[in-house]
């Protein structure tokens, strides 16, 4: 099986007031309706800026406007480009930051967090972790363990969006090595074996972490741009 190479897109959320109906404008049906459902002004703002944005880098690829990209979403709920469907791409953002990933002919998740001090992270590793995964962040000094939290959260969360089949997958049966990260120890049976998928780590820096996964291997990561010195 062919390695594959990502386009790994990231930068703040552009939620400024002037390019607010830029982004609305290219918009569709379904996600103008989506943020209107957003009571919260910041919200609200936050995922048109998202999703305009995402558009903006997808038109990088195609030989389409960003108002005209053909979105569509699998029955439960995975977005794909149905116009373009050997071109896979993810879409995340935390509070301000976002991050896009691109790639061709494979199943393709990204996820960035911000590394936020939580008194139950104990608790989450019980609930989300596996066994493996446990034992390993326990025995962690405590001044690492906030940071390899959110870093075994995103492989995680970006391995349950690149399958499709979201959270209720369960994280815990997602297991990665801990020792090398890139690899998976265990996924559930319906995802296939655990040796196709593969997992990247990417440095987006100081209090953030993101990861990406595919079902198949990472040749490369390509650091893009700023979303921000693009235009509509």
């Amino acid at each position: 099986m062919s390695a594959i190479t990502i386009d790994f897109w990231t930068g703040l959320l552009d939620t400024e007031n002037a390019h607010y109906e830029q982004y609305w404008c290219v918009l569709d049906l379904s996600e103008k309706t989506q943020a209107e459902k957003f009571s919260n002004n910041l919200l609200h703002q936050r995922y048109v800026a998202a999703h305009g944005q995402l558009r903006t880098v997808l038109a990088h690829y195609v030989p389409q406007s960003a108002a005209r990209i053909n979105i569509q979403k699998t029955d439960l709920g995975k977005p794909y480009f149905a116009d373009y469907p050997e071109i896979a791409f993810n879409l995340s953002h935390s509070d301000d930051h976002i991050a896009v990933a691109v790639a061709k002919n494979c199943q393709l998740g990204v996820d960035i967090e911000h590394c936020k001090q939580r008194s139950s992270l104990a608790d989450l590793v019980q609930k989300c972790f596996s066994a493996e995964e446990a034992a390993y962040w326990q025995q962690l000094p405590e001044d690492q363990k906030t940071r390899e939290f959110y870093q075994f959260w995103t492989r995680k969360e970006a391995f349950v969006k690149a399958t499709g089949l979201g959270i209720s997958l369960g994280l815990s049966e997602c297991v990665i090595n801990p020792v090398y990260p890139q690899q998976f120890l265990a996924v559930p049976a319906r995802c296939g074996l655990a040796s196709i998928w593969h997992s990247r780590d990417i440095d987006v820096g100081q209090g953030l972490c993101a990861a990406l996964v595919a079902d198949k291997a990472i040749a490369a990561v390509n650091i893009k741009g700023d979303f921000q010195t693009f235009n509509l």
